[in-house]
């Protein structure tokens, strides 16, 4: 069983900036409150493989992998924990002159049932909020 939560915003501001702020993922708690710090368990480019430690306000600690990177158009990260595994999508299309982005945040395994009726709520706030704080600070 998997539940989906997804969440679109128009940014106006070009895919490539776009993808720059997205993929800087240590300074996402300079701009969403959503997360308490992000830190980058690897060096170099983020690329397929790159890992970061993420924490959350009320959540638990996890450790999220890169497991698609398309420059300037999306990158898919995700975790996992016995029973249950948790994959975001962040995809970004041109639409005109700026942005459409989708946040994406898909539920599996065996506990999704019950972790989304637990959370599901708290996980479609803190998606509107990031695609909130994306906007803004993609159009600074």
């Amino acid at each position: 069983m998997s539940r989906n939560t997804i969440k679109t915003v128009d940014i106006d501001a070009p895919p490539e900036k776009v993808f720059a702020v997205l993929c800087d993922v240590e300074r996402w708690p300079e701009w969403t409150p959503t997360m308490t710090s992000v830190r980058r368990l690897d060096s170099g480019p983020f690329a397929i493989g790159s890992s970061a430690q993420v924490r959350q306000p009320q959540l638990r600690t996890a450790v999220w992998r890169v497991t698609e990177l398309q420059d300037r158009r999306n990158f898919t990260w995700t975790t996992h924990t016995p029973g249950l595994r948790m994959t975001a999508g962040h995809l970004i299309e041109p639409q005109g002159a700026g942005s459409r982005v989708e946040l994406t945040l898909e539920l599996s395994g065996l506990i999704a049932p019950v972790v989304s009726r637990l959370f599901g709520g708290r996980i479609e706030r803190y998606i509107a909020t990031e695609s909130q704080g994306l906007k803004k600070r993609s159009e600074s």
